[in-house]
């Protein structure tokens, strides 16, 4: 099949010869996905057990220092492989990505969760070892931890919409 000639550098990525194998393949658009929802589960689902703990609605008997040791490995692989394979589906159509206001929504987002996580490990975290074991913990602990889970579910929620809507916008 012949491809117009790009007239943008998201073109340029979705007309590459990966983004064309991509998308033009019965199995590699689904089993990427499917990876990525997995990767995606796995980061969701480690991050809202520790964001509970910070909230003090779970696992409050557990240290924070100990639950972020037990999530922490977790929640960097699954963001690595959803980092990877989100990468693999942004090629196959960047271009439709780049219009669509629930993919940019979740891109920022995501630099939001990410920003949330440096301030709290930067700054919070580094008084832990007063506030480790007890039930109520500060309130900047619990504001991360809220907002992460806003984040997160904001995140989820647009990832979803993404596929709904891919063609809709222009």
């Amino acid at each position: 099949m012949m491809y117009p000639e790009p007239t943008n550098i998201w073109e340029s990525i979705e007309y590459s010869s990966l983004g064309i194998s991509i998308a033009e393949s019965l199995w590699a658009f689904p089993l990427i996905e499917s990876f990525h929802v997995m990767a995606l589960v796995t980061v969701f689902g480690t991050v809202l057990i520790m964001d509970l703990r910070l909230l003090g609605l779970a696992s409050t008997k557990v240290p924070v220092t100990q639950m972020s040791s037990d999530t922490l490995k977790w929640t960097w692989i699954g963001f690595v492989i959803a980092a990877i394979t989100g990468t693999l589906l942004f090629i196959s159509k960047a271009s439709t990505y780049m219009v669509n206001p629930y993919f940019l929504t979740k891109m920022g987002l995501m630099a939001a969760a990410g920003l949330n996580m440096v301030i709290f490990h930067f700054l919070t975290y580094k008084s832990v070892a007063s506030w480790d074991s007890e039930k109520a913990l500060p309130t900047a602990a619990k504001v991360a931890g809220g907002l992460s889970i806003l984040f997160w579910l904001i995140i989820v929620f647009c990832g979803r919409a993404i596929g709904f809507t891919l063609g809709i916008y222009y």
